[in-house]
């Protein structure tokens, strides 16, 4: 049985209201990991999970793969921001997302979310206002008649009076209380039963939220001349990146950062005050809960304001002001990865109102309004800018390693014949041990550097210099109390000490490596160790699958073998090997770079490692067949060869996730099973400008459930698109299951809206029988 992991990377747009759309959309991203984990336990389920355990059952018996979920990196802006936390939170700890349905739906509602203050005293208050609040709700055009349903006209007209008739020139919303509802949220989450997490042991999590620091900050920018310039920095990304545990209950974060977190990135500019750290501190003494982290948390996201001392002075507004749609975040998280088998990634982006073009279109010959320009150039405008940049960046990335996959392809031939030359045809049909193995890589190493000539001065070269970056970044972040502006100089302190020991000149001029670059290359170059085993895991998942003389369980014990040997390596590339003491080592590393130096290369063991991946791997190799054993020897004693040649073409030599990055989206666009016309004839949280959910909460209810359902629909299409010659029939019957499994699940709880679900149940019927 092939086994494979389709991972998501999930970005969710700022959106205002719509993130109670978004909020459906990422809880069945949450029940299809649920149901995942639930196929490959053998474990029974109910309700829509049951109907994505039987699609994977189809996928295993129909295609013999078996397919893990995991969503492991999330990303949000503004209210987008808060669905990822809340996600996040809930694969970590296996806690239920079912509270934040009840905060979204009960309590994300303006009557709510005004702060008790800003709440006009009595009915004739600021009577002097009551022509105002005519001429904004009742003139012809204004902002209710033209964003707002007729049905909805009522509702909304009174919640906006008592805004306007209360406090001007302040944020209306409470700042206290909305993190006050989060952290309720959170709470409530632990307090309910947990599962085990939707991730395996060990595996990283990535969460990012955009948030914008009003005032900002001063960075330094190098140029040719004046060699350095200040600029104003206001983008403060809030990020977390933990190690999955074995057990449930396991907050992803200190309950306080993730409110943080939350309450930043969705300070709505003019509806929210501006976040403060006092205003965390003081949830906390509401709550009796300590923030024990406090210190290390706001060096880590906010270092230079910490190194000026007005960390306590910083205000935090929405993320979406500037970072909209946080593809970087993901991106930038999917470096060194761990990979146990072959991987689908998908990025996966929730834009609830993808049809901007199709409207401005209807509406180009009509004047923008007073509301209009003041709401569509704070709130709208900086909300819709394209992410073309974003996906372009993806895509070559994908090109990239098709390029490079394809020019070790058409160098095969040409290694395999040389690596034959060296060793002999025959010495691939005895069984290597331990001992032979090293001694054949070290041979191999060699003379791949002789008949590279001059190029493998270049190759050394830029071996050396990725090594000691990287080095660099490690003793960088291990060391906050240095309070430098970037990794920079410490790089180069570590550059200048390998320089002092040898490491000036890494070649002979007629090619081959000297003995320091050999020693230096054996104690700290990890990457080519993770490159060689990557190749071998892409020909046992993609080019040797296709081969009728290879079995497949053959192959299978192969894949298993190799993501394990994969894993040790893996292992060396945290921090957490390093040991407590490192971080002192660090923080001296300007004064004595050789001693942390020296301890890298003794706590990161990579000889000691190589030990018992070539004990693993000559395991393996014994139980292959001949065929088998002899193609994974010529990769395995060829990679030297292939890397030679194509190190200097590699932009992301860290990537463990070797294959192509897809993109989906998610959005009424996107999921048109059960009704056509997208965005406009599903969702109304769109309406008054995309606040329009926070004024009725049957409107809350209807985007809540479409999100559901549009997120069931793609959920679905995204399990059938990793295999070949999944049957569209077979793919719209789950489709249809799913949808009455929610409708059901859903009917006891939407009651604002009337008729709602049995009506949305007719049309998937009417569907399903055309």
């Amino acid at each position: 049985m092939h086994h494979k992991e389709l991972r998501i990377a999930l970005v969710c747009y700022g959106g205002v209201s719509l993130a109670v759309y978004m909020h459906g959309v990422t809880k069945e991203i949450w029940h299809l990991a649920r149901a995942s984990r639930a196929f490959l336990g053998g474990k029974d389920t109910d309700g829509v999970q049951a109907v994505y355990r039987d699609l994977l059952t189809a996928v295993e018996q129909q295609h013999e793969q078996r397919l893990r979920v995991l969503p492991d990196i999330l990303t949000g802006a503004s209210a987008g921001g808060i669905n990822a936390v809340f996600l996040a939170q809930a694969i970590h700890s296996g806690q239920s997302l079912e509270p934040l349905t009840e905060l979204w739906l009960e309590t994300a509602d303006v009557d709510k979310l005004v702060a008790p203050e800003a709440l006009p005293g009595w009915r004739f208050a600021k009577f002097w206002a009551q022509p105002f609040v005519r001429w904004v709700l009742s003139r012809p055009g204004n902002a209710v008649s033209e964003s707002v349903a007729p049905e909805t006209r009522t509702e909304v007209r009174r919640k906006v009076s008592r805004l306007i008739r209360g406090r001007w020139f302040e944020p209306p919303f409470s700042g206290i209380g909305f993190s006050q509802l989060l952290r309720d949220a959170l709470s409530a989450m632990a307090a309910a039963p947990a599962e085990e997490p939707l991730l395996p042991r060990g595996h990283p999590i990535d969460l990012m939220v955009t948030a914008t620091d009003f005032r900002g900050y001063l960075s330094l920018l190098r140029l040719h001349s004046p060699p350095v310039v200040e600029e104003s920095e206001h983008r403060m990304p809030i990020s977390f990146r933990v190690r999955t545990p074995g057990d449930a209950g396991h907050s992803l974060a200190d309950p306080l950062e993730l409110t943080l977190a939350a309450r930043a990135t969705a300070s709505f500019p003019g509806a929210f005050p501006p976040l403060r750290l006092e205003e965390i501190d003081e949830l906390a003494k509401r709550t009796g809960q300590e923030w024990r982290g406090r210190d290390a948390f706001l060096e880590r996201i906010m270092p230079i304001h910490v190194r000026q001392g007005n960390s306590e002075h910083v205000s935090l507004i929405d993320g979406s002001v500037l970072v909209n749609a946080p593809f970087k975040g993901a991106i930038d998280a999917l470096p060194a990865r761990p990979a146990q088998r072959e991987v689908d990634r998908r990025f996966v982006y929730v834009d609830p109102r993808p049809d901007r073009f199709g409207s401005l279109e209807e509406r180009i010959d009509r004047p923008v309004g007073f509301f209009g320009a003041i709401f569509g150039s704070l709130s709208t405008i900086p909300r819709e800018q394209p992410i073309r940049d974003n996906l372009e960046a993806i895509e070559e990335q994908s090109r990239e390693a098709l390029r490079i996959r394809r020019i070790i392809s058409g160098l095969r031939p040409e290694v395999e014949a040389a690596v034959e030359k060296l060793f002999g045809k025959t010495l691939f049909f005895s069984r290597p041990t331990p001992k032979r193995l090293a001694a054949w890589r070290a041979r191999a190493q060699q003379a791949a550097a002789e008949q590279a000539g001059y190029a493998f001065s270049s190759y050394a070269q830029a071996k050396r210099s990725g090594i000691i970056e990287t080095l660099g970044h490690m003793v960088y972040d291990a060391a906050p109390s240095l309070k430098l502006p970037g990794p920079e100089p410490v790089i180069a302190r570590l550059r200048d000490e390998f320089m002092a020991r040898g490491l000036g000149t890494l070649s002979y001029p007629v090619g081959g490596a000297t003995p320091e670059a050999i020693t230096f290359f054996r104690a700290h170059d990890l990457a080519f160790r993770v490159r060689r085993l990557r190749l071998l895991a892409r020909r046992l998942s993609r080019e040797w699958e296709a081969d009728p003389d290879m079995p497949d369980d053959a192959l299978q014990s192969a894949r298993e073998a190799i993501y394990e040997i994969l894993a040790l390596y893996f292992a060396r590339e945290d921090m957490a090997p390093l040991g407590g003491d490192f971080a002192a080592l660090a923080a001296n590393v300007m004064q004595e770079p050789g001693a942390v130096i020296d301890a890298l290369a003794a706590q990161r063991l990579l000889p000691e490692t190589d030990v018992k991946a070539e004990e693993m791997l000559c395991a393996a190799l014994d139980a292959m067949p001949k065929e088998l054993r002899r193609r994974i020897l010529l990769a395995y004693l060829g990679f030297p060869f292939y890397d030679v040649a194509t190190l200097h073409l590699l932009r992301n030599e860290g990537l463990t996730e070797f294959d192509a990055v897809k993109v989906d989206r998610i959005s009424p666009d996107d999921a048109r099973s059960i009704r056509s016309g997208g965005t406009r004839a599903t969702l109304r949280g769109t309406e008054f400008y995309n606040f329009g959910a926070f004024f009725s909460r049957a409107y809350r209810e209807n985007d809540y459930l479409w999100g559901r359902l549009h997120g069931a629909e793609r959920m679905i299409d995204l399990v059938c698109s990793t295999v070949d010659g999944f049957a569209d029939g077979d793919c719209a019957t789950f489709k249809t299951r799913a949808f009455l499994a929610i409708l059901d699940e859903e009917e006891g709880r939407l009651k604002a809206n009337r008729g709602l679900v049995q009506r949305i149940r007719e049309e998937v019927l009417e569907r399903a029988a055309r």
